[in-house]
Parts: C-alpha cells; structure tokens; sequence
C-alpha cells in the first residue's frame, strides 16, 4: 500500500507540475498535496484499521467532492493574481522551448496567393486569421471533406511548397463549419540535427532487462518461491519463465499491433519499449511514440484499435491454456482483481464465459479460481486491454472515440469515462488507480491532418464492438449469465 502511495504520488506530482505550468500561481505541491489527500486519508485508515473495516462514508465521498472542487479554486484564484500577458508569456515559452518554429510572415502578395488556394466551389473563405506562429482559414464547406482537403493542401503545396502543415478541423464552441490551419513545417530550413528516431539498442536493452524482472517476479510472486531459495538455487528462476515469456509475449504484439500499422501509413514512430520494474508485475508495460502527424481519421482509428485487437488475439490461446492448466479452489471473500490464488472469474463477464468454457462443470458458483502462472499472464492481458480502452485522451480507446465520433465528442466522452470509472472506484476500491490514473489524463487526442472526414460503416461497427469488449471485461458477470453459467 505504500509504494502504490508513493508510486501515485510521483505520477500526480508529475500531471500537475505539467498541467499547471504557466497558467497559476498557486503553488504545485499546494495543489498535489489538495489531489492525495483522498488517498492519504484512506491509506491512514487502513494502516490504522485494517483493510476489513472499510472506513466512513463522509471518509469515501467527502474527499472526492470537496477536493476537485478545491483545486480548481486554487487553479482559478492563481491564474487571477497571474497578468494575462505574463500568462500568454509562459505558456508560449513552455511550448516554444520543446521545438522552435520558424516566425510566419505574409505579406499582401502571399495573403492573395493563400486566397486563392481556396476555390469557392469547394470551400468558400470569408477570413483569414493571423495568430502567433498560426494562420486560421475560416469558411464554408462546398464539397466532401476528403475532396476539400485534398484539393486545398495540394493548391497551398503548390504555392507554397512544404513551409506549411494543414490541418482540418471541426468547428469548436458556436462555430458548426470546419476550418483550416496551417502551422510552420518544423523541419523546414532547419539547420539543427534531427534526434535519432529508433534506438535498436535501447529497444533490445529494454527487452532483455524486463525478461529479467519479470521472470524474477514470476518466480517469487506468481510461482511462490522465496527469495532465499531463488538466490541459493539460481535454477529456480525457470519456474517463472512460463509467466514472463507469456506476458512479454501479449504486450510485445500489442505494441507491434500499433508500430505495424503506424508504418503502413508512413506514420514516423519508435520502436517499442518495455518498462522494466522489479517489484509488482516486474514491468509496467511497453510503449511506442508517434514522431509525425497522422494524415486522417482512419488512420486514427486504425492505429488505435490495432494494439488491442493485436493484444486480444496473443492473449485469448494463452488465457485458454493457462485456464486449462489452472486448479479450482473454494472462493475467498477478501480476494481482490489481483488475486491470483484464488481469483473469483465473476469478476469479469469475459473472463467467466471463458472460464466457464475450459473447466466446464467444476466451476460452481462458490468457487475461484488458482490461476497457471500462464492464465496470470492471460489475465493481465486483458486487464491491460481494458485499461487501454478507455475512451479517454491518448488512450487507444480514446483515438477509437475520436475517430468515430470526432474530437469534440469524444472529449465529452471522456469526461463522462472519468467520472463513470470514479463512482466504480467508489465501489470496487481496486480500481481506484485506474480512476487516478484517468482523472489527471487530457481528455484531448492529437488531432490528424483531416480531422472532419468521418469514418465507413466497417470501422464503426469495430470501434462499437471494442467498447463492448471493454465493458464485458471490466464489469461483472449479471446475475443472469452466472445462474446460466455456474447454476446455484
């Protein structure tokens, strides 16, 4: 309990330090301190009670009532005693200090230039607005989205060559008709040298370190050899072999699900990177960077959805074989979604229709479940899964969302998946990282270039199905389906 403190209290530090540069003068440990106060209220409570006397109900919904409400008071009375133009100054350094972009510069010769880039029988400009280091082209949509940005980027291409990134946009707030933005081409005329894209060296370093930790893991925590007996006999160290190679397998295809696809759509990203830890799981995952812009919502969607379709279909074979393998036990009450030894499957609706699948009659109602230390790897799979797909900001669910129903839906998504994963946490306290985790993310993804083209019917449908599989994963079995299943 107190490294998960610990281990939150970076990561809010963190979120914060970030999110408030340069628009309050509160101070970030005054505003970190108002976000752990919940988590610190229940940590002393639970080192002074015990995990069976769940505190007060003033204890669980107080803190999470008064203290979002606390700090956007904060943020607020900050940015008041804060000069608009010294606010405008650190945001713009904060953001110019990552990459400098070259100054735009039109004069009336280039303005008409610009104008006529915009045939009116495709899209009809009535203002062009100048911002810093942004030119904002308003009109009227006359043609199909695809049509209209095509033919719009390739007339700016032609008259200005590559100075220029467009994008196309929804209309925001008031503003229904879509618009145009060009941004300065940051690799234009740029003397400085470009960082390495993909470090070979430090993807297999990275993969050879976590092969360590989680087979240390596997074999102490998962298999339930000691530490004593592991460092006197090193060949014990295979018992958790099963467990590592399973899961480094599941997340590694999940991330090429992404890198695979990014490249086919020439999209510039790094190879994967696992996150070595040696402790919990011993990793905390892997990961890929995008380094370019995405050229439309397809392929927003396409990216996103292949880490999760990519990891499902890695961690279903090995799930089923894991269960196959595993030993029915008598439930315990205590156990929680990390309870290995004896994991009760109507925690999840997936995880007990496949259980069910495997061990057939021998689940019963009153039992749970001693998974292999396969079915470990299989089930965090799908947790991993569900995690991912959370229609939240960068999150693979959150481009899914995006690309479906566009940014500004999506964002109210967002803000909905946060509070909805709140009230669960309220519920079921292990999920109350996940709610963390989710409260501190932008609920705003990356916009493509051609970010109004909507989606075919295909991708729809897919995109619906992935927020099924996440609610069948997270929620648990109805009562319908475990008396149909198990009986009793």
């Amino acid at each position: 309990m107190i490294f998960w403190l610990i281990f939150l209290g970076l990561i809010t530090y963190f979120i914060v330090g970030r999110s408030v540069a340069g628009i309050t003068r509160t101070p970030v440990w005054l505003l970190w301190l108002v976000l752990m106060t919940p988590a610190l209220i229940w940590t002393g409570w639970t080192s002074i009670y015990g995990e069976n006397t769940p505190p007060p109900r003033v204890l669980i919904w107080g803190p999470f009532l008064i203290c979002p409400l606390l700090y956007w008071l904060l943020v607020r009375l900050g940015s008041q005693g804060m000069p608009r133009r010294q606010a405008g100054q650190q945001q713009a350094q904060s953001r110019t200090s990552v990459q400098q972009q070259p100054t735009l510069q039109f004069d009336r010769t280039s303005e008409t230039k610009l104008k006529d880039c915009f045939p009116w029988s495709v899209y009809y400009l009535t203002e062009i607005e100048y911002r810093p280091q942004v030119v904002v082209c308003r009109g009227r949509l006359r043609a199909t989205p695809e049509v209209a940005y095509q033919r719009i980027r390739s007339n700016i291409e032609a008259e200005f060559g590559d100075r220029f990134l467009v994008l196309f946009q929804e209309g925001w707030n008031n503003q229904s008709q879509p618009f145009f933005t060009l941004f300065p081409n940051p690799h234009v005329n740029s003397t400085a040298k470009k960082p390495t894209l993909t470090r070979p060296g430090l993807a297999l370093g990275l993969l050879a370190v976590t092969g360590v930790t989680t087979t240390f893991i596997g074999t102490i925590s998962i298999a339930g050899v000691s530490r004593e007996a592991v460092f006197a006999d090193p060949k014990l160290l295979l018992l958790g072999m099963p467990y590592a190679l399973a899961l480094m397998l599941i997340l590694g295809i999940h991330e090429l699900g992404h890198y695979l696809t990014a490249r086919h759509y020439d999209i510039r990203t790094t190879l994967p990177y696992f996150i070595p830890v040696p402790f919990f799981l011993g990793t905390f995952g892997a990961f890929i960077q995008i380094r370019s812009a995405i050229p439309n919502r397809k392929a927003v969607f396409d990216v996103g959805i292949a880490g999760p379709v990519a990891g499902l279909v890695a961690t279903l074979p090995l799930l089923l074989w894991g269960l196959a393998h595993s030993q029915v036990v008598p439930e315990n009450p205590d156990a929680n979604l990390l309870s290995f030894t004896a994991l009760d499957p109507k925690r999840s609706t997936l995880l007990v229709l496949l259980s069910k699948l495997v061990l057939g009659s021998a689940l019963t109602p009153d039992s749970a479940i001693q998974l292999h230390p396969v079915a470990v790897a299989g089930y965090l799979g799908l947790v991993v899964t569900a995690l991912n797909l959370m229609p939240v900001g960068q999150l693979d669910g959150g481009h899914v969302v995006h690309a479906i129903f566009g940014q500004r839906t999506a964002v109210l998504i967002g803000h909905v998946t946060r509070f909805l994963v709140l009230i669960l946490a309220m519920i079921k306290r292990e999920f109350f990282l996940w709610a963390i985790v989710l409260l501190f993310m932008p609920v705003y993804d990356e916009p493509a270039l051609n970010d109004v083209s909507r989606l075919d019917n295909w991708r729809d449908l897919a995109g619906l199905l992935a927020i099924s599989l996440l609610l069948m994963i997270i929620l648990p079995a109805p009562m319908a389906i475990t008396q149909l299943l198990l009986g009793g």
